[in-house]
């Protein structure tokens, strides 16, 4: 078998899938790429045995055939060659011998027999979306996911399908994004949870533009093709809580802030705050709003004020510094609105405009005041 390709295109296409491979893998061959090459074209796949991602190129080559390369020692070589044309030949014992202009690189492939097969297909529901929605859908909640492997339910994102449009949503119990999107429409209605570390390789692979994915599902997998890259996984086999029910209907309480100087007042007041809860106390009073914040371990403190429009009664309630930063950046206007009743209920942030078919909706659990 023998096939010539570009180093730097083989390169582009194998840092798309190569975030799939663990360093620490039980099985040695999950450590390779899959290379198959048929009618000219050459395949490339990674798995870790829940996520697969494959990719395909054009190459010169007179056979059909396939290999199991080891990806480290492939890719530490090909970011160290210039773009030029290099020749693979593998023998019938799967040694690989890569040429370039000026040199000569040896490695041992493995049996590609041995590589695991990739799910089939069957029995699928699919539904196309642009990829800039799905890369928006991702960036905006997949921060909110739960790390906690106890729960596995709260370790991916929920897709809401309906006829009317896909909701994508995220929550670790102490806060909750949903983002919704009436530009997209599913065919029937349905749910799934997809699991934290593809949508983190979609994030990386997806182009930020009009182009149509194809989006496919059945009772254990997604499947995700966009040109000639794929993407399945493994779907997260539980039930994702009800969390309609901790969305208050109606907080009362409104306020209006700039986002970017909101967010550089937290940071900077949550310097000073306690480091297992990095509690940061609003008091908001008519048009001014202040933050406060303290470790009496260490006798630090931190106090900041700004102004802001607020339409509701005095009111004094504590959060997480590090979570509203973090859902500061989901929103993409220059100012926020926060809706806010109790300081022991649930607190909503949303953009003060939301974009065409779009509806953004954050939800963060208030801490308790320690006065």
């Amino acid at each position: 078998m023998k096939f010539i390709v570009s180093s730097s295109s083989l390169l582009k296409h194998l840092q798309q899938i190569s975030g799939v491979i663990n360093a620490n893998t039980v099985l040695p061959i999950l450590e390779d790429f899959l290379f198959e090459i048929e009618d000219k074209k050459l395949n490339v796949v990674a798995t870790d045995l829940e996520t697969v991602m494959r990719v395909q190129m054009e190459v010169e080559s007179k056979a059909n055939g396939r290999v199991c390369i080891p990806a480290k020692i492939l890719m530490d070589s090909l970011k160290n060659i210039a773009d030029q044309p290099l020749t693979f030949t593998i023998d019938k014992n799967f040694a690989v011998e890569i040429t370039s202009d000026n040199g000569k690189y040896k490695v041992m492939g493995e049996n590609p027999d041995n590589f695991p097969k990739e799910p089939s297909a069957d029995d699928t529901t699919s539904f196309n979306m642009h990829s800039s929605a799905l890369l928006t859908a991702i960036n905006k909640t997949l921060f909110a996911v739960s790390g906690d492997d106890l729960r596995p339910a709260m370790t991916g994102v929920f897709f809401e399908l309906s006829k009317d449009g896909v909701q994508f949503v995220a929550t670790d119990a102490h806060r909750l994004v949903r983002y919704k999107r009436t530009d997209t429409h599913a065919t029937k209605t349905d749910s799934f949870i997809v699991p934290k570390k593809p949508l983190n390789l979609l994030k990386n692979a997806l182009p930020d533009n009009e182009d149509d994915l194809t989006i496919s599902y059945n009772s254990n997998h997604l499947f995700v093709k966009h040109g000639s890259t794929h993407m399945i996984c493994r779907l997260i086999d539980a039930r994702f809580p009800d969390y309609k029910v901790v969305i208050p209907a109606d907080n009362p309480y409104k306020l209006i802030v700039n986002k970017s100087a909101f967010q550089n007042a937290l940071r900077r007041v949550n310097v000073f705050s306690n480091k297992s809860t990095n509690q940061v106390a609003l008091n908001i009073n008519g048009s001014e709003l202040q933050m406060a914040a303290q470790d009496v371990d260490f006798s630090f403190e931190g106090n900041e004020r700004m102004s802001c429009q607020y339409d509701g009664e005095d009111l004094q309630i504590a959060f997480n510094a590090r979570f509203l930063i973090e859902m500061l950046n989901a929103a993409d206007t220059d100012d926020v609105k926060m809706e806010l009743s109790t300081p022991t209920k649930a607190g909503l942030i949303k953009p003060t405009e939301q974009g065409e078919g779009e509806d953004l909706l954050m939800l963060v659990m208030p801490l308790m005041l320690n006065n």
